[in-house]
């Protein structure tokens, strides 16, 4: 080292604890020659750098340490406005879904307590109980509970004491008095063969509690009966069937009241409807219908009370003497399989169509019309017209956003018979799905729109109980009062295998986007997309709306979008709408998963049901008529000879759709780019969206009976 003036050697020594023992040692050092003492200019410039390099270090410090000041700052203040606006999902892999665009507002509801779609799913999960919903589908099936009698009333009572259980915002009854039809109990229906001097051969057993709902009462005694597939058929063999008693197998996708219509149509006298064992499974095993039973249903081409068709059934309120146009002129009864056969193997006649054949043992296949031993025919219904007290029991859980909007959950509470999967089933779900979401806003679940959870008396009769209601101006047309109705449990699950959904197409991608995440109730680890995929693709769930579903009367009455859901068996179910429809047997046929089954069904409900509680935007596909009417154009286009004949050109329908399809193209672009998480754009556009469906409807106000035909086709 050199003197203190100048130092081209710097030693720097930092003592360490004692503990520790160890110093650090930072040295500069010159060239050997300045080692040996010589010093000169280049020293003091040496001198001179280090004391400026020495100045920069200590500025650099200063400067990070103040960088990390202020970023910490920062941080702590974002952290501190932003914690409470923006919540992390405790559902893992929900992140990238519930960040989609479009409707989907995923931030918390205003009002909400920071819940998040996937929060809500795994809490909805969670709280399903299959257990109780088989115990509830034990209770509802235990007897016959048709509208009006002491089980039927019971069974109202209970449920109201369920609902209230809950203690929701909202529950009540509504009650109406509707004309029903019931055997007529001094006077049984009958069914006998006659010889040729009219006197009672041979009288065939019937069971008295085997009816089908609005028939033709009265009696008829005919020579000829046919079968009957395909009137078309029988017309170009030259079988007429004027006058002739037809029978008619059940099933082929067509109601009972179809059925009858079809045949008075075609000048039939009267018809009998059978369970054929090719269409219904009829073995010696309980998972059979035994041959001895018949299967009953209603024959009302229309939905709601007949005698006050396109208004409401107000108490002791005197109406003119009309009648529905879908109420048949001639009597129809349910028979038996071996009833059938009795009748079938005396006819004679051309022989039929192999496509005609079915199971009945011991029936050679012929169409009729005559008796091979010259006998006759008589059939007589006795039915008797009652006014019956209806019962529509509410629920509902108020909306913080959209109080006035109401998403409806809806179950056909009524069966003929025990009705484990006419009703049992459906209530099961409704209340276990009332209870399931009561809890979840009890736990901070804020709904933008409110639930309404609804059980409907009178389904058995053409769904008089929600008809009415609706008429009652409950749905207005002109207000929108309901965008979206999802009575999915009116008739559900005679099986476990095969998802069904008879829907409105405004609904699709909310059923597609609710079946990606449901898991099968038969396949562990699979999720009823994946296996509708997997068994020729997911489009072979979606079925059209039909008259007798639950969901048929609210689209194509009121204008408001309707689905209804079921799982079914590769295997039909054999017996719905008969006495052997009890729980126990059906969970026989799904193999002890009737609790299982019901859950998931549940589980894909409630999936729908958040989805529409929870966007900003309702998820339904405005463009999706677009494409619905193109596939009727292009059939229609088939027809375009015959009916340019007429004077008529489809050119209309084809140019109508192009004006929708762009139409909806321009509004679906509005949506998109606008401030959904503003509650005034967010209301404009639904209200808008829902008009899409409403528009649908015909505006003629007689509609109901007038053009029953025509809005059915239409529909």
């Amino acid at each position: 080292q050199t003197d203190n003036t100048h130092r081209p050697l710097t030693s720097l020594r930092s003592q360490s604890q004692e503990a520790e023992g160890g110093r650090v040692e930072l040295k500069f050092v010159t060239s050997e020659a300045e080692e040996e003492g010589e010093v000169g200019p280049s020293s003091d410039v040496t001198a001179l750098l280090l004391r400026y390099r020495h100045g920069y270090w200590r500025a650099g410090a200063l400067l990070c340490v103040c960088g990390v000041v202020v970023f910490s700052i920062a941080f702590l203040l974002a952290y501190a406005v932003f914690s409470g606006r923006y919540h992390c999902s405790q559902a893992g892999g929900q992140g990238e879904e519930d960040e989609q665009p479009g409707g989907g507002a995923k931030a918390p509801a205003k009002g909400g307590a920071g819940l998040y779609l996937g929060e809500l799913r795994v809490m909805m999960r969670k709280l399903l109980q299959d257990e109780d919903i088989y115990n509830t589908v034990s209770r509802v099936s235990r007897a016959s509970h048709p509208p009006g009698s002491a089980e039927g009333t019971s069974l109202a009572s209970e449920v109201l004491r369920r609902f209230r259980e809950l203690h929701m915002d909202h529950t009540w009854t509504e009650s109406l008095y509707a004309t029903l039809q019931f055997p007529d109990r001094s006077r049984r229906s009958s069914l006998c063969l006659e010889d040729s001097a009219g006197l009672v051969s041979e009288q065939i057993p019937l069971n008295p509690s085997d009816f089908c709902p609005y028939s033709a009462t009265g009696s008829t005694t005919v020579r000829q009966m046919v079968r009957q597939d395909d009137f078309n058929w029988l017309k170009s063999v030259g079988v007429s069937v004027s006058g002739c008693v037809v029978v008619i197998r059940v099933g082929g996708g067509v109601s009972f009241a179809e059925k009858v219509w079809l045949a008075e149509r075609n000048g039939a006298g009267g018809v009998l409807i059978y369970p054929d064992p090719a269409d219904v499974p009829q073995d010696p095993r309980r998972l059979g219908l035994n041959t001895h039973t018949a299967v009953s249903e209603h024959v009302h081409l229309g939905s709601g009370d007949p005698f006050t068709p396109g208004f409401p059934s107000f108490n002791h309120t005197q109406f003119p003497p009309i009648q529905s146009s879908g109420l048949p002129l001639i009597p129809a009864l349910p028979i038996s399989a071996s009833v059938a056969a009795k009748l079938l193997s005396q006819l004679s006649g051309p022989s039929c169509p192999p496509s005609w054949r079915g199971r009945l043992p011991y029936v050679r296949c012929v169409v009729g019309p005559e008796f091979s031993s010259g006998r006759k025919v008589k059939m007589s219904v006795s039915n008797v017209m009652t006014p019956v007290l209806l019962n529509n029991i509410f629920s509902s859980l108020e909306g913080r956003v959209e109080p006035d909007q109401y998403i409806i959950l809806g179950a056909q509470r009524d069966s003929l018979g025990p009705g484990a999967v006419k009703s049992g089933i459906g209530t099961a779900v409704l209340l276990e799905l009332a209870r399931t979401f009561s809890v979840m806003v009890k736990k901070g679940f804020s709904p933008r729109r409110s639930l309404l959870f609804v059980s409907w008396d009178a389904g058995e009769f053409g769904n008089v109980g929600a008809t009415e209601w609706l008429e009652v101006g409950c749905v207005s047309q002109t207000e929108l009062q309901q965008p979206a109705e999802i009575p999915t449990l009116s008739v559900c699950s005679p099986g476990d295998d095969v998802l069904t959904a008879y829907t409105s197409p405004l609904l699709v991608d909310l059923l597609d986007a609710a079946i990606r995440q449901v898991e099968h109730p038969k396949h562990a680890g699979q999720t009823i997309y994946s296996q509708a995929e997997r068994e020729g693709g997911s489009w072979r769930i979606l079925k059209p709306l039909y008259l007798n579903s639950g969901a048929y009367s609210f689209t194509a009455f009121a204008g408001v979008p309707a689905m209804e859901l079921r799982f079914t068996e590769e295997r039909a179910y054999p017996f719905v709408n008969t006495p052997l429809d009890s729980a126990p047997r059906l969970q026989e046929v799904l193999g002890g998963h009737l609790g299982v089954t019901g859950q998931s069904l549940g589980e894909l409900v409630g999936e729908m049901v958040l989805r529409l509680t929870h966007d900003h935007i309702l998820p339904l596909r405005i463009t999706s008529y677009a494409q619905t009417v193109l596939q009727f154009s292009a059939q229609l286009n088939k027809h375009s000879a015959e009916l340019q004949s007429r004077g008529l050109s489809p050119q209309w329908v084809f140019s109508a759709r192009g004006d929708y399809s762009r139409a909806a193209e321009t509004l679906q672009r509005a949506i998109d780019y606008s401030d959904l998480h503003d509650p005034t754009t967010a209301r404009f556009y639904n209200t808008r969206i829902m008009k899409v469906q409403i528009l649908h409807v015909s505006t003629t106000p007689y509609k109901y009976f007038i053009f029953l035909e025509h809005l059915y086709y239409e529909v």
